[in-house]
């Protein structure tokens, strides 16, 4: 019975020895990564989207640090944020918002309607550096009644008032660091401000403290890394320095990512347009005879194909396929040599002319203007390319002293086919039908009847071509294929983090 008893204990012994050497041989099960090294091509001027236009600060900064009273989703809607809901009055000049309670700043300053109308007087008052300033012109004034209450009263309706309060521009900001906003930024979202290394990155970690208990923020923290060569990027993300580049800067490097086993690749939208803007009023770009020749002196599929790779989406008017209302007016004033020269001959230049482009040193720019070029030339006109330091020359030259004859840029603002109505604008256009459409789509809240008169617009510009309107540029992305949840599409220049993650 001893011996029983002793063999049934080794045999114990064994089978647990055995179950302990057969879990070490099981691989451990590794815990996702809670890190993200994010690339973009050009560094911010500064972190608050409040008080610059630079579209990298709201690509560093919107939905990650600041947040609005709505958002913008990846679907190009107006979601509610810390606005929980709202209503607008029949008349269409009264907004009534309610806040979401419990929000505070990441300095735990409080986030209630006194915020919001600190937020929202120092972008519309007099001494605002807002870069949309625009937005808010017809906030008449606002009341409190209440913590969570916020009323708009307008001087006129504004139906695009909700989309804009989407913007980076229209971000809530504390009235106790919004001084400071600039190099350190104070907002209420899923991630705080850390450190800015000015030349090399920006961090940011997660906010423990976020206010949305819906969201489960999985990114411990974030770190944006500038790097402005495009052959460095790719290297950057080959090396694994790198996990991601949402905005891939160099269309002919992306084929070099095919077969790659780690990374991925998406194509997607933009609101980039790429318009060679004409100063309208300079000859002989003041005779829309002249303007029609040289849309129809471009063959666009070329330009995408030398300018781009061939990825991008032609378009004819300054609209691009993802905005409501969108009506394809390529074929308005396609291709056409032989007309174009008759139209010249009939504006009185049978010889053609001369002009000089400025060109922003992005690469998309000279690329284009050189196939342009080329163009022009089949048709007898000499287009003589300057390049032009941007920002800071560019803008002086052509935003500010309007001391140019054409240029070309990409416009990376959704919906902004009202720059044609701002008077001033550098393509220094002004037409009154166009005008008068534009006012009107303000004066309802209908989308459909909206959707209407934007088509109308865009109809009087694919006529009219104050710019010549090339190409949307699409959003190339490189990324790890186990990381999740970054936007494929941008219907507004974004890098929003909340809902990224690594697969297991």
């Amino acid at each position: 019975m001893l011996r029983l008893i002793r063999s049934a204990r080794r045999m114990q012994s064994f089978a647990a020895a055995c179950a302990i050497a057969a879990a070490t041989a099981l691989p451990a099960h590794a815990a996702p990564k809670t890190t993200l090294n994010l690339g973009m091509a050009v560094e911010p001027t500064g972190l608050d989207p409040t008080i610059a236009a630079p579209v990298a600060i709201g690509q560093v900064t919107w939905q990650n640090v600041f947040e609005g009273l709505v958002s913008i989703g990846e679907d190009g809607k107006v979601q509610p944020q810390l606005a929980k809901s709202w209503e607008v009055s029949a008349d269409g000049l009264t907004y009534t918002f309610k806040l979401q309670d419990g929000v505070t700043f990441h300095d735990g300053e409080t986030f209630d309607a006194t915020a919001a109308k600190f937020s929202l007087e120092r972008a519309r008052g007099k001494d605002s550096v807002n870069p949309q300033k625009r937005f808010f012109a017809s906030i008449a004034s606002i009341d409190t009644p209440d913590a969570r209450t916020l009323v708009l009263h307008l001087s006129e309706p504004t139906g695009s008032l909700l989309y804009w309060l989407g913007w980076p521009a229209s971000v809530m900001v504390g009235p106790k660091s919004a001084d400071n906003d600039k190099t350190v930024p104070v907002g209420t979202g899923p991630f705080k401000f850390v450190n800015w290394a000015k030349g090399d990155k920006v961090e940011l970690a997660r906010n423990d403290a976020y206010w949305n208990k819906q969201v489960s923020v999985k990114l411990d923290k974030v770190t944006f890394r500038f790097i402005a060569d495009p052959q460095a990027q790719a290297a950057a993300l080959k090396s694994g320095d790198i996990d991601a580049i949402p905005e891939f800067g160099a269309p002919e490097l992306m084929s070099s990512f095919d077969g790659d086993t780690r990374l991925t690749t998406e194509i997607g939208n933009t609101e980039l347009k790429v318009v060679a803007g004409m100063n309208n009023a300079r000859k002989p770009f003041d005779d829309k005879r002249v303007r029609q020749a040289l849309m129809m002196a471009i063959d666009r599929p070329t330009v995408i194909e030398g300018a781009w790779s061939g990825l991008g989406t032609a378009i004819g008017s300054h609209y691009t396929p993802n905005d409501p209302g969108y009506q394809d007016m390529t074929g308005v004033l396609a291709y056409n040599p032989e007309k174009a020269k008759a139209l010249l001959a009939e504006a009185g230049y049978p010889n053609g002319f001369s002009f000089t482009i400025k060109v922003p040193q992005m690469a998309y720019a000279p690329r284009s203007a050189q196939v342009m070029q080329a163009m022009f030339a089949e048709i007898g006109v000499t287009m003589n390319i300057e390049p032009t330091e941007f920002p800071a020359k560019w803008v002086q030259d052509v935003m500010k002293d309007r001391a140019y004859e054409m240029t070309i840029v990409a416009h990376a603002e959704p919906m902004d086919i009202d720059i044609y109505s701002r008077d001033p604008y550098y393509f220094n256009y002004n037409n009154p039908d166009f005008n008068a459409l534009l006012k009107k789509v303000q004066l309802t809240a209908d989308p459909a009847e909206q959707n209407k008169l934007y088509g109308e617009a865009q109809k009087i510009l694919a006529e009219d071509v104050p710019a010549l309107y090339l190409f949307v540029m699409p959003k190339l992305g490189v990324w790890d294929k186990k990381l999740k949840g970054l936007w494929k599409n941008e219907p507004i220049p974004s890098n929003v983090l909340t809902n990224v993650s690594w697969e297991e």
